[in-house]
């Protein structure tokens, strides 16, 4: 593995800074996708019973002053 790390690094050392802004133009995308997509998996793993809103609670937090949670007092 270290050998093949070591011939990108050679390979990216030998492109010009116009041949590195294209090809940043052209992995931007998928570097951005397989961000979200880390992040998006990472959610899932951590995700627990009652950490998202029904429809009618999101509903009720979108029309309601900032500052009244009473919408989500149960008693």
């Amino acid at each position: 593995m270290q050998a093949l790390r070591d011939r990108a690094h050679n390979l990216i050392n030998a492109l010009t800074d116009d041949e590195l802004d294209i090809m940043w133009a052209m992995m931007q995308t998928q570097f951005y996708d397989l961000y979200m997509l880390s992040a998006v998996q990472s959610a899932k793993e951590n995700f627990k019973p009652g950490d998202v809103f029904s429809r009618e609670e999101a509903l009720a937090l979108l029309v309601t002053p900032q500052g009244d949670r009473s919408i989500f007092d149960q008693s």
